[in-house]
């Protein structure tokens, strides 16, 4: 007598259930279906019953964790079993709600980033920054360093960690930016010496080693309290369903930029006077922050993710450092002249916006890339080896819709950023209309420019199995400072040369 076939395993639909045999597959040679059931069928065989297609596993794992928000969510009332072959498609966002997202962190960094240009203006004319004029070098240098570590810690956690991690969870990811930071800080300070030996001929021994001390230290100190103000802001933004992509970047740039420049400027002039006694107090300085080393190796090295990037994420970092440096040697020859002393005011800003936009876009990139499989992988989304501009700013998917918004942003931005320094009266420059002109020529080529840059690097890594996250923000910051001191220090040269030659505002 014949029985009914009876369920021996059944699933849930959504595949969460128990899991299925691992030896069950969709064919030969093909990955194992994610969600299945097993039916006994008249001759006692199991009969496998596919309830949902192709879920890849890393998709899976990154949608738990990176689409908790409303505006992101794939869940839905109907529980229905026909829902495509395809794995679900993660950014369902409109050009609104990544503007809305974006518009209160992007004003946040701007207000912060003026809030660096005010200090860089005032600090100008203190006595270490006229004697020690490297340090003008330090400045894209250790401001660009935070976006290397911060914002790529920002971009990192904010693919890996989930709503139910706590605050403790993160120190892993916290320690290799500290172990980075003191090594590249050291690396700073020579190249601020090297660049500012180069073309003057003149070296000075004390002054090498404050620049040392006072990059390693604003280094280390800028990195341990803005890593820690980073874990919590990406779980917070989580648990209130916010994309953690559209705001932890732009908040790490806005308290960055302060408090690495108020550090920078501190310490330096704390140890400037005590010059008399370097011979004791900057090799000591040195000698402590790199004794910590140790520790911070160790912790960095429990987390497997981490003691990846201990091993292999040095480069972009210190050839972002150098390209840094590049732009702070621009900086240090403008600004030394009295005729362009204005600019310093500028500078912070326009690197710091740039920077923070092509930063969202770059993790938003990667956190996209990242839902449909692992680096190197071919998929759907296959690296584009070089994308049109049109492709990048005017096609229908997510990403090109995120970089119109955040090029969109760049005018009004920088307009309310203008209308606050002018406000509080900084620089030396009026806001006259050649000049606001000329900064916004300035300001929209550096975002164009490294919005395409973004796009193809982003893909061009992941096409040759790097992950971005690591890789891509250091250089797309360190680009950004460059092209926005060098675009700044041009502007500023054609407006002397056009006889737009105020510098009498702020003085």
């Amino acid at each position: 007598m014949s029985s009914k076939p009876e369920p021996k395993d059944v699933h849930q639909l959504n595949g969460t259930g128990p899991s299925a045999s691992p030896c069950s597959s969709d064919g030969p040679g093909r990955e194992p279906l994610a969600g299945t059931s097993e039916f006994l069928g008249p001759d006692g065989a199991g009969v496998e019953v596919v309830i949902e297609s192709r879920a890849n596993a890393k998709g899976v794992r990154e949608e738990d964790a990176l689409l908790e928000n409303g505006s992101q969510s794939n869940e839905s009332d109907d529980v229905s079993t026909d829902r495509g072959p395809a794995p679900p498609s993660p950014l369902k966002e409109t050009s609104f709600s990544i503007g809305l997202q974006v518009l209160f962190p992007f004003l946040l960094a701007g207000f912060g980033t003026v809030a660096a240009g005010m200090v860089l203006d005032i600090v100008q004319h203190w006595e270490v920054f006229q004697k020690v004029t490297e340090v003008f070098i330090l400045v894209p240098a250790l401001l660009g360093l935070k976006g290397n570590l911060e914002m790529t810690l920002a971009s990192r956690l904010s693919t890996a960690v989930t709503p139910s991690q706590r605050l403790g969870e993160g120190h892993g990811y916290h320690s290799c930016p500290q172990v980075q930071a003191t090594v590249v800080g050291f690396l700073a300070s020579i190249a601020a010496v090297v660049f500012g030996w180069i073309p003057d001929g003149h070296f000075s021994i004390p002054h090498a080693f404050l620049l040392c001390a006072s990059s390693v230290a604003t280094a280390f100190i800028a990195s341990l309290v803005l890593g820690m103000i980073m874990i919590g802001v990406i779980i917070g933004s989580r648990k209130i369903g916010i994309n953690p992509d559209n705001v932890a970047t732009p908040i790490a740039a806005s308290l960055g930029d302060l408090i690495t420049l108020a550090l920078l400027s501190g310490i330096s002039w704390g140890l400037y006077l005590e010059l008399n006694h370097w011979r004791y107090i900057y090799p000591l300085v040195c000698a402590f922050f790199v004794a910590l080393l140790p520790v911070w190796v160790v912790l960095a090295r429990r987390s497997p993710a981490t003691r990846e990037v201990l091993y292999s994420g040095w480069e972009p970092v210190i050839i972002a450092m150098a390209i840094s440096s590049v732009g702070g040697l621009i900086l240090d020859k403008t600004v030394s002249d009295p005729n362009f002393a204005g600019m310093a005011v500028f500078t912070p800003v326009i690197n710091g916006v740039g920077g923070n936009l092509v930063a969202v876009q770059a993790s938003r990139i990667s956190t996209f890339l990242h839902m449909n499989g692992m680096p190197g992988e071919n998929s759907e989304q296959a690296p584009r080896r070089c994308p049109s501009p049109c492709t990048t700013f005017f096609s229908p998917d997510v990403n090109s819709r995120s970089a119109r918004v955040l090029f969109l942003l760049v005018v009004p931005g920088h307009l309310v950023f203008l209308y606050t320094i002018s406000c509080m009266q900084g620089g030396h420059t009026t806001l006259t209309l050649i000049f606001i002109i000329f900064y916004m020529t300035a300001a929209l080529l550096q975002v164009l420019i490294l919005l395409y840059i973004a796009d193809w690097m982003v893909h061009w890594m992941w096409g040759r199995g790097l992950d971005p996250d690591n890789f891509s923000i250091p250089y797309l910051t360190a680009l950004g400072d460059l092209l926005g001191t060098g675009l700044l220090a041009l502007s500023f040269h054609v407006l002397w040369l056009i006889g737009d030659r105020d510098t009498d505002v702020g003085d």
